[in-house]
């Protein structure tokens, strides 16, 4: 039988806002969680809100599918990280390579609760804006490590448990594409005013891809990700 509901991991940002349109043209029945790890981002918790609300307003054939929304606290995942989406410390690189504003174990976290929400609410999939192809180099972005998490839950929740990642193949630019395709004009308006993507989340910055301080790591991959988009329409 063909799957029918989901979970979204819809944290507030474009690449997760992009994912919730994907599974409302998809699946009969959609639910979204969010989560508060103490992030230094955390008005993307309030843009989040706006966003679910302002999507109801302007497509409401997706309306009727959009169920409960929910917000766990995982404050826990702050306390025992130090990285620079959880601390006030400049964001580079470390001693391992990886950047700054690495979580470790961030997406395994985000994907056993979200797991647990939709065994609870009966929902079949989960879906996240994970991405290996133009991003910060997170190894819990990567499809391999979405396949294990899938087999894991699966196996730990004695049901099929698929882990959908609509963005794992696409660049920022195709992302652009693909909120166009899904909605129009009005679905890429509400992701440029409503998301919020940068991590020192600086809203005071209006940039044509949306607010964010332009300099952070998350605002240069969106940013260069809007510009080759229009360069190719």
């Amino acid at each position: 039988m063909a799957t029918s509901s989901a979970l979204v991991l819809f944290s507030g940002g474009q690449d997760s806002g992009v994912c919730l349109a994907w599974a409302l043209a998809r699946f009969e029945r959609v639910e979204t969680v969010g989560f508060d790890y103490r992030q230094r981002h955390r008005v993307e918790l309030d843009c989040r809100v706006v966003f679910l609300s302002k999507l109801r307003e302007r497509f409401p054939e997706w309306a009727s599918k959009l169920g409960e929304d929910r917000v766990l606290d995982l404050g826990v995942l702050g306390e025992v990280s130090d990285t620079a989406l959880t601390r006030e410390q400049a964001i580079g690189f470390t001693e391992s390579g990886l950047p700054s504003t690495f979580v470790p174990g961030r997406n395994l976290v985000f994907l056993t609760f979200a797991g647990a929400v939709a065994y609870r609410r009966g929902l079949e999939a989960l879906v996240g804006g994970m991405c290996e192809t133009d991003y910060s180099g997170y190894p819990d972005c990567r499809r391999a490590t979405m396949d294990a998490m899938a087999r894991a839950m699966t196996l730990g929740m004695d049901r099929p448990t698929a882990v959908e990642t609509p963005l794992m193949y696409l660049d920022k630019a195709q992302t652009w594409a693909l909120a166009e395709e899904l909605g129009g004009a009005a679905l890429v308006d509400l992701i440029v005013e409503e998301t919020h993507t940068c991590y020192l989340g600086n809203r005071s910055h209006r940039h044509d891809w949306g607010y964010g301080c332009g300099t952070c790591p998350a605002c240069e991959l969106r940013a260069k990700g809007w510009a080759s988009w229009q360069a190719g329409r």
